[in-house]
């Protein structure tokens, strides 16, 4: 029989006690990948960004952005769902047309609940419509009369076929029974771009034509938020137009499905306190964006419940992507 002696039996101990140590290095011990599935400069790119480089302070590691757009801002989480691993090194955007894309398919491609974990809740954007400054219109009430006397004749940019503003552009046609032509792109600052040069008559977008009417080259004519933004004062929101509809489509961050749950808590801890942060503040007030914090457990919840809703809008208003 062998025998154990008492300095034998503490050397184990220390030994066992080491092991899971060994086993589990900290996290995070190497750069964290944040996917954005939409080009550099808008406003959910420069608050990602902002809480990112916030967020890699307080966790020892930095947060390196990749930007991938793409498929009405779906490609991103797409490819984080499919292609990587849950170990809390990449994550990405969550928004609601990640959500409702699935059901405008023929054979979807992910679920939206399944395939992700769902970390936290952070914020929306102020959409709105906005046009040239020497465009024919000087009112929301003429954009629309203009419209219903030339069916098809208007054209309007979103960030992709999909989206939340393509949705509510889509509701706002059914409600004023009047026709215009969607003309998508890849982001919010393609369609100001192209709004600028005459390509299309109106933006109806995140606040990327902001600035612009600022400055003068543009005028909103509405806002899509519950109250007046606080820099436009002048410009109605959608419900004083005479629509019961408030868009702001509140978006998070998730990651891959199966990530520990002691990762997903250090993960909404470090991104909880960049929210938070004045600077992250500073950057969501130059685009006029709402707090929507929800922890991890709320955000999962309010998630599972919006999808029905997104099945319901789709079905609705016969979106598709199929043809």
């Amino acid at each position: 029989m062998q025998t154990i002696t008492r300095r034998g039996a503490l050397t184990l101990a220390v030994a066992g006690l080491a092991a899971p140590a060994l086993a589990q290095p900290r996290y995070p011990d190497r750069p964290i990948r944040l996917v954005i599935p939409w080009p550099a400069g808008g406003s959910a790119d420069s608050q990602l960004r902002s809480m990112g480089e916030i967020a890699g302070r307080a966790l020892g590691q930095p947060v390196v952005v990749e930007n991938k757009p793409g498929a009405g801002g779906t490609l991103g989480p797409m490819t984080v769902a499919q292609q990587s691993r849950p170990d809390g090194y990449t994550l990405t955007q969550m928004h609601l047309s990640v959500l409702r894309r699935p059901f405008m398919m023929k054979t979807p491609l992910w679920d939206p609940i399944g395939d992700f974990t769902h970390i936290i809740g952070l914020t929306g954007w102020l959409f709105g419509t906005a046009i040239k400054a020497d465009s024919r219109f000087e009112t929301w009430p003429q954009m629309i009369a203009y419209a219903r006397a030339n069916p098809g004749r208007l054209t309007y940019s979103t960030s992709g076929i999909g989206t939340t503003n393509h949705l509510a552009m889509e509701t706002i046609q059914e409600l004023e029974k009047i026709e215009l032509t969607h003309v998508p792109f890849r982001g919010s600052n393609e369609g100001v771009t192209a709004a600028l040069a005459g390509q299309v008559d109106m933006v109806c977008d995140s606040s990327a034509w902001a600035p612009f009417v600022e400055a003068g080259t543009m005028r909103a004519l509405s806002v899509w938020t519950a109250e007046r933004a606080a820099r436009f004062p002048n410009v109605p929101t959608l419900k004083e137009l005479g629509y019961d509809m408030e868009v702001t489509s509140p978006y998070g961050v998730s990651g891959p499905k199966g990530m520990d749950p002691g990762v997903v808590r250090v993960l909404h801890d470090a991104c909880k306190a960049a929210l938070f942060d004045a600077e992250n503040i500073r950057i969501r007030g130059q685009f006029d964006m709402p707090l929507v914090y929800r922890d991890t457990e709320d955000y999962r919840a309010f998630l599972v419940q919006r999808v029905e809703y997104e099945r319901a809008m789709v079905k609705r208003l016969n979106l598709s992507l199929d043809g």
